[in-house]
């Protein structure tokens, strides 16, 4: 996907968004911050360092609306989703997909992945 010709070039090659939205105890499609996506959120960013990955962002978001999957993360531009639940998983994705360009199929989340389908 490019830009427009006077567009300038993009700040960071990958921008990563983890869910980290927190609903009340108790709530019916649960919160990805209950299932701990803070702290995947934090070991994400300091492995991507670790990794050298200066080039890519990692960012915490609000509700993505794939709660029941989560926690759930996106990364643009190429808008893959994927259920991140571990560190092991953490490391999987930025190895496979951030620094080999792949796509870690058994982590990732389809359209038709979601609430009410």
């Amino acid at each position: 996907m490019s830009g427009r010709p006077e567009d300038p070039p993009p700040y960071y090659r990958a921008h990563v968004f983890c869910c980290t939205n927190q609903r009340p105890a108790g709530h019916p499609r649960g919160s990805c911050a209950a299932k701990g996506s803070e702290g995947l959120r934090d070991y994400m960013k300091a492995r991507a360092k670790e990794f050298g990955l200066g080039d890519v962002r990692i960012n915490s978001a609000g509700c993505l609306d794939r709660c029941e999957l989560g926690p759930t993360m996106v990364i643009y531009p190429e808008g893959v989703w994927y259920a991140c639940r571990t560190r092991e998983d953490v490391d999987e994705i930025l190895r496979t997909h951030l620094i080999e360009g792949g796509r870690v199929g058994r982590l990732m989340l389809r359209p038709e992945d979601g609430p009410g389908k």
